[in-house]
């Protein structure tokens, strides 16, 4: 499966967790840091196994279940990494290319799923 710009997703969803690790291993080491970073390290890098689940999936309705749940994570993801921006964690221009990518990947997945649901209706 491919984005409106061609990319294989499954290149894409995994080339964003290895930019969520990236940024995880630049944070500080302070408490706060660290506990948010790993939710933004296990929401992020989870998205990818969703995706691969679904593109493996046996039905239409596992493959909404398991894209859904990629869906789920990104907004997680984007919460975690508000959060590093608004606590003073990170900088916004350290982030905002993940936010940005989190937020384009919510919307194709939304979108596969929307198609999925009208197709079977």
């Amino acid at each position: 499966m491919t984005d409106e710009s061609g990319k294989d997703l499954k290149a894409r969803t995994k080339a964003f967790a290895l930019e969520i690790i990236k940024t995880y291993s630049g944070l500080p080491n302070s408490t706060v840091a660290q506990v948010i970073g790993r939710q933004v390290l296990r929401s992020g890098t989870s998205v990818g196994a969703h995706y691969r689940e679904a593109i493996r999936s046996r039905s239409d309705a596992e493959f909404i279940s398991k894209l859904e749940g990629g869906v789920q994570e990104l907004e997680e993801t984007i919460y975690w990494l508000e959060l590093l921006v608004d606590s003073g964690v990170a900088k916004l221009n350290a982030v905002s290319c993940l936010l940005d990518e989190a937020n384009q990947l919510a919307a194709i997945l939304t979108t596969c799923v929307k198609n999925v649901k009208k197709r079977k209706s």
